[in-house]
Formats: structure tokens, C-alpha cells, sequence
């Protein structure tokens, strides 16, 4: 039973049959049904700036015939629409012999609920709870000028109604907590910036006040920023923190074993499946199927249950992640990652969590190693080409590594490098896995959606540092 036709002059059997009529010369499409809400609230500046609460309804209809991919979308979910949307991807796909793909195995399993977080906490106790938050982390200390707080939160429905009557479902929650504070002594000023988050409601984030350890590292990360100094440059030994560092391995390497750049040959990594292309104990997955993170998807976007996908196991290219349409031209399978931002937008195939797998070294064992280098815990933006996987990415928190001791916090620190090079350079891997604290999002093709990093600490033999140090 579809819940997104009860008010529209068209039943879901009316709907089955304008697909099953549209699509029954095609390779693979469907009909992507959402009904999202969101809100956003802000405090700054001592005061709320800006409360949101907005709502979406419409569809989505595809119609896919070898490569070309047809697409017509609304806000009205109607008779008259669907069958406007029907007429206008039967003129643009070229008609085949009908070899629609409808292998899809149903499961029951769920990772996250069907919780409504927007309703589960009201406004007013989001409003008192950010008060209280701007009100905490400007008593940690005098230096503390200016405190930013937001909670984002969202629910999206969806179902999928594909050719032959097949409905899927799935009831998505959303939510993210962020925190940034700055600080100034003595007229220089720095920012630190944490948040938490993924599916489940903005209480089970805030048990136990865990909303001042957000504000403790926020204020953490700015006053060790305030104490940095310019960062070395040139190619040394790089230490990676665990957790949130794992954004590197996110895009230099993770976009590049996406099934689009691949079977189109613009990805370093086309050709090299059964290869080996990263060190021995280097093993990532893209996993969404983590209870209750950001990036887990019970189905995805064309309703392809999500899975576990090793990606390089021990140092060897295994498989890409694949969508249904990159995955039939590559004579594969989907591996459930179909997805798009909206039922405005395209399906690619994008990352859900992307994990390095944990080791046996220790995180101590590498610092004593470095005689000259760098630790860097976290990273703020960067730039990657996903032909060659040459990347810049900017660091947010790092120190100096000298003769085995981390030593001074350091800024303006950059790492500089390509992505399937600096996997053959990893010397050890951590027994430290750690995921994200929530709050990632990917963008690709301009369409975002929420995803999960994670990984142990590294040790990188080489690698160049980019600095400011004169």
C-alpha cells in the first residue's frame, strides 16, 4: 500500500501501469516517490538568527536505455502529471528489446528507525537547549568572543514503484548538531568547529549533556589553534589521527572507485581490479549498513538493499560501488549505492561510509618512528581530480613530529599528494579504527547527500607537506 497517493486523483495501480506502459521498451527505471521535511535552527551572536522549517513533495521518473538516461520531475503527483511525465520519456529514449532489470532481493533489515526527529523535541526545547549551549561555551574562558550553534534535522519518506508493481519503501531520519566557537588573545583570533550527528533523534546525540563535549572540543581545537605556529613544508613522514582524517581517503581514493568514473575510464583506478594498489594491511570498505550513521541507507535510491563492499582487501583492488545502470554496463551488479539528493535529481553511484579497516599498530609506535613530520587530526576543505586522484587538502588541527615526540600545534599546513600513490606509501596501520563524529556530506555533480567516514591511525612514509613556515 503507497502512501503517496491517497490524496491524488491516481492510485498506486493507476501509477504501476504508466510505468510498467513506459518502461517496457527500456533497460531499467523507475517511479521515486519523496515526501522530506527539514528545519534548521541558528543561534549567533548571543541570539537566534534564524529558525527554517521547510516541506517537499513530488516525484521522480527515469527511463534508462543503454546509457542514456531520460528524466521528468514534480511537485504534483497526479494523473494528468504522471502521464505528461510518461509521454515526454517515451519521445526521448530510444525504444530496445525490453531487457528492463528487475533483480532486486527484498530484505527486512532496518538500520536506523522511523523516528521522526523533528517531532520527537519541540522548538522551544531546541531554542533553550542552544541558549544553554552559547551560554556553556562562553563561560570555558575570557578568550571566548563568538559562539555558533545549529541543530539540523530531517525526516524523508520514500517509496519506489517499479515496472510489474513492485513497491519499495524506506523512512529516513537525519539529524546534525554543530558547535563552533572562537577565540582571541592578544589580538590574534582562531575558530574550533565539532558537531555530532546521523539517524536517529537530536536526543539519543544529547544523553547525559553530551552536548558540552561538543562545546569542550569546539573550544579545544581553537585554543590549541592559538597556540600554533607556522607549519614546515616539504616531503616528510605524515601520522593521520583516526576517525574524521578518513575525509582524505574519502576523496582521494573513494571517489575514483565509483562505477561512473570508472566504466567512462576517467578514474586512476579503471583498469586495475585483481591489482595491487595500496600497501600490505590496507583494507577499505564502503559499508551501509552501520546502525544508525549518517551514510547508511536501508535500500538506496533505486531500492537495491545496501550491503558491506570491500573495495581493496590487503592492498588489492576488488571491486567499484556501483549503481544498477553503471553496474548492467559493466556486466556486474548493483552494489547499493545508487543515490541521488532529491527526487529532482539523477541516480550515481556515490559512497555511503567509507571505512580503512583497523590494524596492529598502535598510534605511539608510529609517532616514535617519525624523527621529522607531522600528526594531523583533522582536515577542513580540499580539492581532488578524480582523474589523476591529485589532491590538496587543509588542515585544521595538526602538530610537529620531532625525533618520536609530538611537539607545537601548527597552522597552515596543507597535504599535498595522489590518491593511489599515498596508498602504497602507508607503512603502518592503526588498532585504532574510529568512525566520524556525524556529519559528513558528499558533493558530486553538484547533488549532496549525507555520508560516514572512518579509519585508524596511519603512518604515511611520504608525503609533501605544504606550510607557511619562512
Amino acid at each position: 500500500m503507497s502512501n503517496f497517493f491517497q490524496n491524488s486523483d491516481i492510485d498506486v495501480n493507476k501509477a504501476e501501469k504508466i510505468v510498467s506502459d513506459t518502461l517496457n521498451k527500456c533497460d531499467d527505471g523507475e517511479l521515486y516517490l519523496e515526501d522530506s521535511k527539514s528545519e534548521s535552527i541558528l543561534l549567533d551572536d548571543n541570539k537566534i538568527k534564524s529558525s527554517n522549517y521547510t516541506t517537499d513533495l513530488g516525484y521522480g521518473f527515469r527511463a534508462i536505455t543503454g546509457d542514456v538516461v531520460a528524466y521528468s520531475h514534480s511537485n504534483e503527483i497526479s494523473n494528468k502529471s504522471l502521464k505528461s511525465s510518461s509521454e515526454n520519456l517515451k519521445s526521448s529514449h530510444k525504444s530496445n528489446i525490453g531487457s528492463y532489470n528487475t533483480d532486486i532481493k527484498k530484505t527486512n533489515q532496518k538500520f536506523y528507525s522511523d523516528v521522526d526527529p523533528i517531532e520527537t523535541k519541540s522548538l522551544s526545547s531546541k531554542i533553550e537547549l542552544l541558549n544553554k549551549i552559547n551560554e556553556y561555551a562562553r563561560s570555558k574562558d575570557s578568550s571566548v568572543k563568538q559562539v555558533t550553534a545549529s541543530f539540523l534535522g530531517e525526516k524523508k519518506d520514500i517509496e519506489i514503484l517499479r515496472s510489474g508493481g513492485e513497491l519499495l519503501k524506506d523512512t529516513r531520519p537525519l539529524v546534525r548538531i554543530n558547535v563552533s566557537v572562537m577565540v582571541e588573545k592578544k589580538g590574534r583570533k582562531e575558530t574550533g568547529v565539532y558537531g555530532i550527528g546521523g539517524r536517529q533523534s537530536y536526543d539519543d546525540y544529547l544523553v547525559n549533556d553530551n552536548w558540552k563535549k561538543v562545546c569542550d572540543e569546539a573550544f579545544r581545537i581553537a585554543s590549541t589553534n592559538l597556540e600554533s605556529k607556522p607549519s614546515p613544508a616539504g616531503e616528510m613522514q605524515v601520522v593521520l589521527g583516526p576517525g574524521w582524517p578518513a575525509i582524505l581517503i574519502h576523496e582521494a581514493v573513494g571517489h575514483g572507485l565509483e562505477g561512473d568514473f570508472n566504466r567512462k575510464k576517467t578514474s586512476a583506478f579503471h583498469d586495475l581490479v585483481g591489482k595491487k594498489v595500496a600497501s600490505d594491511g590496507v583494507t577499505i570498505i564502503d559499508d551501509g549498513t552501520i546502525e544508525n550513521r549518517r551514510g547508511s541507507l536501508n535500500i538506496d535510491d533505486e531500492g537495491t538493499p545496501t550491503e558491506k563492499t570491500v573495495l581493496i582487501e590487503n592492498g588489492i583492488l576488488k571491486n567499484f560501488m556501483q549503481d544498477r545502470m553503471n553496474a548492467r554496463l559493466m556486466n556486474t551488479k548493483s552494489t547499493g549505492n545508487g543515490r541521488r539528493e532529491s527526487y529532482k535529481h539523477i541516480v550515481m553511484p556515490r559512497m555511503r561510509n567509507t571505512i580503512m579497516l583497523g590494524g596492529n599498530n598502535t598510534q605511539e609506535e608510529m609517532i616514535k618512528s617519525v624523527n621529522k613530520g607531522i600528526f594531523a587530526v583533522s582536515f577542513g576543505g580540499g580539492q581532488v581530480d578524480i582523474t589523476s586522484g591529485k589532491f590538496v587538502f587543509n588542515c585544521t588541527e595538526a602538530y610537529e613530529i620531532i625525533n618520536g615526540k609530538i611537539g607545537s600545534p601548527i597552522k597552515g599546513a596543507t597535504l599535498i599528494g595522489d590518491g593511489p600513490s599515498s596508498l602504497k606509501e602507508v607503512l603502518m596501520v592503526g588498532n585504532d579504527m574510529m568512525m566520524d563524529p556525524g556529519i559528513g556530506t558528499c558533493g558530486k555533480a553538484g547533488q549532496g547527500v549525507p555520508v560516514g567516514v572512518g579509519q585508524p591511525s596511519l603512518l604515511i612514509n611520504k608525503m609533501t607537506v605544504g606550510g607557511t613556515k619562512i
